[in-house]
């Protein structure tokens, strides 16, 4: 038997799909609106960039660190970037101290190529010294509270992170502590949205509850000249062409939107 949390999410996640049966959501929202979107910057001040971004009540922080590496053999001349995740145990009941779960590693892989394939950091910018020394982008987030849709809120946490990022100065291979050279270049601004299916209906943002009754979901990466950087499908339930091509305008119309609050 479950725990009164799980008894009490799953009589929430059934109710949602009754409610999106009737056309409707429980927080009133139109099937394709997003909850309300707060970014706020430069949040930490040990970071080289930083922002905390909430999409209803879920909160997620990320930072930027600037590091001094090695480059890829295969890439002499080219830097990288890293992205780490980690789900905070006071962001839900359902996530654990100790090493990243699934959940945790699917949801930093999926932001990663958002952000890669995006090419919206030419690694060649990040090259110091061809084959010898080149910059790794360290971008770390952190789930401080989950209500569902953690993909865009990480993914727009990190973007928006990337976009304060400042390239410390550096003196016989020794980062400056404290002093920077030039903001980070961001040639474009990609922005994940994500749609669930729920009673057989797509719905844009899932809360929480309307996560726990869908049967899949699909999250798509954009760019603002209109190029798909990522896309990630989850659960077992199936979309059908027509459900594909709504969610990618319906991606592509949004993003464009979200984009004016960075």
């Amino acid at each position: 038997m479950g725990s009164g949390n799980d008894i009490l999410l799953k009589l929430r996640g059934d109710t949602a799909a009754e409610q999106i049966k009737l056309g409707k959501r429980l927080d009133a929202r139109k099937f394709d609106e997003y909850r309300q979107i707060e970014i706020t910057n430069d949040i930490s001040k040990n970071a080289d960039g930083s922002a905390k971004v909430k999409i209803g009540n879920t909160e997620v922080i990320a930072g930027i660190k600037m590091i001094l590496g090695e480059p890829y053999p295969d890439s002499p001349d080219k830097g990288t970037i890293a992205v780490g995740s980690e789900l905070l145990p006071l962001a839900s009941p359902d996530f654990e101290v100790g090493p990243p779960r699934e959940a945790a590693i699917e949801l930093a892989r999926v932001v990663d190529r958002g952000i890669r394939e995006s090419k919206c950091i030419d690694f060649k910018d990040l090259c110091i010294r061809e084959g010898e020394k080149v910059w790794i982008v360290f971008i770390d987030f952190y789930v401080t509270n989950n209500d569902g849709n953690l993909f865009d809120t990480a993914a727009l946490a990190c973007i928006s992170s990337l976009l304060q990022t400042k390239i410390p100065k550096v003196e016989d291979d020794v980062i400056v502590k404290g002093e920077y050279t030039k903001s980070l270049k961001i040639a474009r601004k990609p922005i994940m949205c994500t749609f669930a299916k729920v009673a057989n209906k797509i719905v844009l943002d899932p809360s929480l509850f309307e996560e726990k009754a869908m049967t899949t979901r699909f999250s798509i990466a954009t760019t603002e000249d209109e190029y798909f950087s990522a896309f990630q499908k989850g659960g077992n339930g199936t979309f059908t062409v027509k459900e594909i091509d709504y969610t990618l305008e319906t991606a592509m119309k949004k993003a464009k939107e979200i984009r004016k609050k960075l």
